[in-house]
Protein backbone atom coordinates (compact mmCIF):
# COMPACT_ATOMS: atom_id res chain seq x y z
CA UNK A 1 0.00 0.00 0.00
CA UNK A 2 1.15 3.50 -0.75
CA UNK A 3 1.02 5.92 2.17
CA UNK A 4 0.83 9.72 1.99
CA UNK A 5 0.09 12.17 4.76
CA UNK A 6 -1.32 15.59 5.44
CA UNK A 7 0.23 17.65 8.21
CA UNK A 8 -0.21 21.18 9.44
CA UNK A 9 -1.15 23.31 12.38
CA UNK A 10 -4.62 23.15 13.89
CA UNK A 11 -7.11 25.17 11.88
CA UNK A 12 -5.28 24.96 8.55
CA UNK A 13 -7.91 22.72 6.95
CA UNK A 14 -6.29 19.27 6.99
CA UNK A 15 -9.59 17.46 7.38
CA UNK A 16 -11.31 19.59 4.74
CA UNK A 17 -8.53 18.83 2.27
CA UNK A 18 -8.63 15.13 3.23
CA UNK A 19 -12.34 14.94 2.34
CA UNK A 20 -11.79 16.73 -0.99
CA UNK A 21 -8.85 14.44 -1.82
CA UNK A 22 -10.90 11.35 -0.98
CA UNK A 23 -13.61 12.50 -3.39
CA UNK A 24 -11.06 13.25 -6.11
CA UNK A 25 -8.90 10.11 -5.82
CA UNK A 26 -11.81 7.70 -5.38
CA UNK A 27 -13.52 9.23 -8.43
CA UNK A 28 -10.37 8.30 -10.39
CA UNK A 29 -10.91 4.65 -9.52
CA UNK A 30 -8.46 4.18 -6.63
CA UNK A 31 -9.26 2.28 -3.46
CA UNK A 32 -8.40 4.58 -0.54
CA UNK A 33 -8.40 4.23 3.23
CA UNK A 34 -7.53 6.79 5.87
CA UNK A 35 -5.71 6.84 9.18
CA UNK A 36 -6.17 9.68 11.65
CA UNK A 37 -3.92 10.13 14.66
CA UNK A 38 -5.26 12.03 17.62
CA UNK A 39 -3.58 13.08 20.81
CA UNK A 40 -6.91 13.10 22.58
CA UNK A 41 -8.59 10.30 24.47
CA UNK A 42 -11.39 9.11 22.22
CA UNK A 43 -14.11 6.53 22.38
CA UNK A 44 -16.31 5.04 19.69
CA UNK A 45 -18.53 3.39 22.22
CA UNK A 46 -21.15 4.70 24.65
CA UNK A 47 -21.74 3.91 28.31
CA UNK A 48 -24.66 1.55 28.73
CA UNK A 49 -24.14 -0.23 25.40
CA UNK A 50 -23.28 -3.92 25.58
CA UNK A 51 -19.93 -3.49 23.85
CA UNK A 52 -18.95 -0.71 26.29
CA UNK A 53 -19.79 -3.04 29.16
CA UNK A 54 -17.66 -5.81 27.58
CA UNK A 55 -14.67 -3.45 27.52
CA UNK A 56 -15.32 -2.19 31.03
CA UNK A 57 -15.43 -5.81 32.22
CA UNK A 58 -11.89 -6.30 30.89
CA UNK A 59 -12.07 -7.60 27.32
CA UNK A 60 -8.82 -7.04 25.41
CA UNK A 61 -10.74 -6.49 22.16
CA UNK A 62 -14.37 -6.06 21.30
CA UNK A 63 -15.51 -6.60 17.72
CA UNK A 64 -18.69 -4.78 16.75
CA UNK A 65 -20.44 -5.94 13.62
CA UNK A 66 -23.59 -5.25 11.66
CA UNK A 67 -24.78 -5.69 8.11
CA UNK A 68 -23.20 -2.32 7.20
CA UNK A 69 -19.79 -2.19 8.98
CA UNK A 70 -17.56 -3.72 11.59
CA UNK A 71 -14.94 -2.34 13.95
CA UNK A 72 -12.50 -3.72 16.46
CA UNK A 73 -11.89 -1.80 19.65
CA UNK A 74 -8.52 -2.74 21.10
CA UNK A 75 -7.66 -1.70 24.64
CA UNK A 76 -3.99 -0.85 25.19
CA UNK A 77 -4.28 -1.35 28.96
CA UNK A 78 -1.07 0.55 29.65
CA UNK A 79 0.88 -0.79 26.66
CA UNK A 80 2.63 1.65 24.38
CA UNK A 81 0.66 3.11 21.49
CA UNK A 82 1.47 1.12 18.33
CA UNK A 83 3.48 2.95 15.68
CA UNK A 84 2.06 3.80 12.30
CA UNK A 85 3.77 0.88 10.52
CA UNK A 86 2.24 -1.62 12.94
CA UNK A 87 -1.21 -0.07 12.52
CA UNK A 88 -0.90 -0.20 8.72
CA UNK A 89 -0.50 -3.99 8.93
CA UNK A 90 -3.96 -4.16 10.54
CA UNK A 91 -5.62 -2.47 7.55
CA UNK A 92 -7.07 -4.18 4.49
CA UNK A 93 -4.77 -3.54 1.50
CA UNK A 94 -5.85 -0.66 -0.76
CA UNK A 95 -4.12 1.48 -3.38
CA UNK A 96 -3.55 4.42 -1.04
CA UNK A 97 -3.75 5.21 2.66
CA UNK A 98 -4.08 8.91 3.38
CA UNK A 99 -2.82 9.77 6.85
CA UNK A 100 -3.73 12.77 8.96
CA UNK A 101 -1.23 13.12 11.76
CA UNK A 102 1.78 10.97 12.69
CA UNK A 103 3.79 14.03 11.67
CA UNK A 104 7.07 12.67 13.08
CA UNK A 105 6.88 9.46 11.03
CA UNK A 106 9.06 9.43 7.91
CA UNK A 107 6.47 8.95 5.19
CA UNK A 108 5.88 11.46 2.35
CA UNK A 109 3.72 14.33 3.52
CA UNK A 110 2.00 17.44 2.25
CA UNK A 111 2.09 20.42 4.59
CA UNK A 112 -1.08 22.49 4.74
CA UNK A 113 -0.32 26.19 5.20
CA UNK A 114 -2.72 29.12 5.53
CA UNK A 115 -1.85 32.78 5.59
CA UNK A 116 -4.34 33.33 8.45
CA UNK A 117 -2.48 30.83 10.67
CA UNK A 118 0.83 32.60 11.10
CA UNK A 119 3.21 29.72 11.81
CA UNK A 120 6.61 28.92 10.36
CA UNK A 121 6.79 26.36 7.58
CA UNK A 122 7.35 22.84 8.88
CA UNK A 123 8.97 21.77 5.59
CA UNK A 124 12.05 23.74 6.61
CA UNK A 125 12.74 21.15 9.32
CA UNK A 126 11.11 17.99 7.94
CA UNK A 127 12.67 16.36 4.86
CA UNK A 128 9.64 14.03 4.56
CA UNK A 129 7.44 16.98 3.57
CA UNK A 130 7.54 16.82 -0.23
CA UNK A 131 5.21 19.76 -0.99
CA UNK A 132 3.14 22.50 0.61
CA UNK A 133 -0.50 23.29 -0.20
CA UNK A 134 -1.11 26.94 0.59
CA UNK A 135 -3.51 29.80 0.02
CA UNK A 136 -0.57 32.13 -0.66
CA UNK A 137 2.67 32.14 -2.66
CA UNK A 138 5.66 30.92 -0.67
CA UNK A 139 8.72 31.85 -2.75
CA UNK A 140 11.19 30.67 -0.07
CA UNK A 141 9.69 27.19 0.33
CA UNK A 142 12.26 24.46 -0.43
CA UNK A 143 9.56 22.20 -1.93
CA UNK A 144 6.83 22.68 -4.56
CA UNK A 145 3.94 24.90 -3.46
CA UNK A 146 0.47 23.86 -4.62
CA UNK A 147 -2.77 25.83 -4.64
CA UNK A 148 -4.64 24.64 -1.55
CA UNK A 149 -7.96 25.10 -3.36
CA UNK A 150 -7.03 23.16 -6.52
CA UNK A 151 -7.93 19.69 -5.27
CA UNK A 152 -7.36 18.08 -8.66
CA UNK A 153 -3.80 19.44 -8.86
CA UNK A 154 -3.08 18.33 -5.28
CA UNK A 155 -4.38 14.83 -6.11
CA UNK A 156 -2.26 14.80 -9.30
CA UNK A 157 0.84 15.68 -7.29
CA UNK A 158 0.24 12.97 -4.68
CA UNK A 159 -0.50 10.25 -7.24
CA UNK A 160 2.50 11.26 -9.37
CA UNK A 161 4.78 11.34 -6.34
CA UNK A 162 3.70 7.83 -5.35
CA UNK A 163 3.85 6.46 -8.89
CA UNK A 164 0.10 5.77 -8.90
CA UNK A 165 -0.83 7.87 -11.90
CA UNK A 166 -2.44 5.34 -14.22
CA UNK A 167 -5.32 5.54 -16.59
CA UNK A 168 -8.75 4.39 -15.42
CA UNK A 169 -8.54 1.53 -17.95
CA UNK A 170 -5.23 0.30 -16.46
CA UNK A 171 -6.78 0.21 -12.97
CA UNK A 172 -9.75 -1.80 -14.20
CA UNK A 173 -7.59 -4.65 -15.43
Amino acid sequence: MKVFGLVGRSGTGKTTLMIKLLDEVIARGYRVSTMKHTHHDFDLDQPGKDSFEHRRAGAEEVLLTSSRRWAVLHELKGSAEPDMDTLLTKMTPVDLVLVEGFKKHKYPKLEIHRRAIDNPLQCLDDAAIVAVASDEALPNAPVPVLDLNDFSAVADFILDHLGLKRSRQDRAS
